[in-house]
């Protein structure tokens, strides 16, 4: 299965003690690289929350944010009017000598009088962040998926375009053949002509024929370029399969899955290996722009998989 690192997944999960709400932003990056902003009152759940991000996203930049609500707060909770004016006095005396010093909002007050985190029970509340976690990774893995689809029908086309060049190339062989062929029959006779007026009558058609044709077989084996066809219309097999969810390491027992972009960069290599050689090799201008277009085209399915994970 392809999927994109870039993706949006969010989830709530609620209980009696109040509710726990975390968002989910992800674009490409090399390795896993998670930045976790989590309230001072839920520092207890770090360790968990980042065990569980690394067992559900292989690669990627996270970015997570997580909230949360204590319930029924203004209820459960009064003000504590001798707090208030402890904090009071102490604003004053500290205006003293910062006199631009803002007031306290009305939450601080209300979350530091009886301490940050003192009503926060682990018991109570990680069941829950691990919940609203969960949740949020099946959001963000199906919105992976989606954009990994987008991206493999992009990548299907380009394929197909070069599939379409290689075919295109191996069509125009026989000619290419034929057109050198006829070169090295008129260079041998305009040779013999300007050699000797009667330079025919001294060589046979057969050995005429005989030297057209080992040139011809020289010149054939230098531009052979059926390993190099053959082994793209492999490559390019083998990325339908990959692009089709048929190949990947996630198929392969003890195999570590999320691997599938780095599996695609590999056979882009090659390609570009194969493409290379092929206009090296090439044995007309149409074969030397084949060669250029499939490298322009391999490294835009390049540009696509930096964002597959």
């Amino acid at each position: 299965m392809i999927r994109s690192m870039t993706a949006f997944g969010s989830a709530k999960a609620e209980s009696e003690a109040g509710s726990i709400s975390i968002e989910m932003r992800s674009v490409n990056n090399r390795f896993l690289d998670v930045s976790l902003r989590l309230p001072d009152e839920l520092r207890f759940a770090e360790n968990l929350l980042r065990e569980q991000l690394a067992q559900g996203v292989q690669r990627g930049k996270l970015d997570v944010r997580v909230n949360f609500a204590r319930a029924g707060l203004e209820q459960q909770r009064s003000l504590d009017m001798d707090a208030v004016l402890r904090a009071a006095q102490m604003l004053q005396t500290a205006r003293a000598h910062i006199p631009d010093l803002p007031a306290p909002e009305l939450h601080t007050l209300l979350s530091n009088q009886n301490g940050n985190a003192s009503d926060m029970d682990p018991a109570l509340w990680l069941p829950m962040i691990q919940q609203a976690c969960e949740a949020a990774l099946v959001d963000l893995r199906a919105t992976r998926e989606r954009e990994g689809q987008r991206l493999a029908q992009v990548m299907q086309a380009i394929s197909q375009d070069m599939a379409a060049l290689v075919e295109q190339v191996h069509a125009h062989m026989p000619d290419i053949l034929a057109e050198q062929q006829n070169k090295i029959a008129t260079r041998l006779r305009d040779a013999l002509q300007q050699a000797s007026p009667d330079g025919f009558a001294l060589i046979s058609g057969a050995e005429l024929s005989a030297r057209i044709a080992q040139e011809a077989s020289t010149f054939s084996l230098r531009i052979d370029v059926a390993e190099e066809l053959a082994r793209l219309r492999s490559h390019l097999s083998e990325l339908q399969l990959i692009l089709s969810g048929q190949v990947g390491d996630d198929k392969r027992k003890g195999a570590r899955q999320g691997s599938t972009g780095k599996r695609l960069d590999f056979l882009f290599q090659e390609m570009n290996r194969e493409a290379n050689t092929l206009g090296s090799k090439a044995g007309s201008v149409d074969v030397t722009r084949a060669s250029i277009d499939l490298k322009l085209l391999i490294e835009q399915l390049r540009e696509q998989t930096q964002n597959i994970e």
